[in-house]
């Protein structure tokens, strides 16, 4: 039997500074949609090693970054309380922009006949792109959360659910996909 999951990406303090302020009610609304219907919920975070040792300086990226930042040690790391993982809810930390990259998420998937990925999270234009086309060529079915993922650039994130993901899956909002689920949070 096919599975869906959510994946929530990258809302991490430092992340979430860089958005508006609008954002985050989006992200707390998919995450309790997900709760009410029973979908499991996997938080995804970066993480880096301490002193970055896991960062090649060429990477252009993550190369750039001060040695401290997105370490275990590092507050702007936390995942921001109003969307933190509830018990029993998993945490696979990555070491590039993928959601896959760096860790045992596509096992985590296949131990739990999930075939459905519904992408929410920051940036569009980094974990939300990466993740969705990566999981679409693994041949993951795809729906992305249109109002529940940001980019600092809103015409880039505009482009992006309008041209680009709509390629790769479905695109919508947190309300339709509550209803279609049966649930209004």
């Amino acid at each position: 039997m096919s599975r869906t999951a959510l994946l929530l990406m990258d809302l991490q303090a430092a992340h979430l500074a860089r958005m508006p302020a609008d954002y985050l009610p989006h992200a707390v609304r998919a995450l309790g949609t997900a709760r009410a219907a029973g979908v499991p919920v996997i938080h995804v975070a970066l993480r880096l090693r301490r002193g970055h040792t896991d960062v090649h300086p060429r990477n252009r990226t993550f190369g750039v970054l001060p040695s401290h930042l997105f370490t275990a040690d590092d507050p702007g790391a936390a995942i921001h309380p109003d969307v933190a993982p509830a018990d029993g809810e998993t945490v696979v930390h990555k070491n590039r922009v993928s959601a896959f990259a760096g860790n045992d998420l596509r096992q985590i998937l296949a131990a739990q006949d999930v075939d459905h990925l519904v992408l929410a999270g920051i940036a569009t234009g980094g974990i939300v792109l990466s993740t969705a086309l990566q999981a679409a060529d693994l041949d993951y079915r795809i729906t992305v959360l249109s109002d529940a993922c940001a980019d600092p650039d809103p015409d880039l994130h505009h482009t992006l659910v309008t041209k680009v993901l709509a390629r790769r899956g479905e695109v919508t909002t947190v309300d339709a996909w509550g209803r279609s689920l049966g649930v209004a949070v």
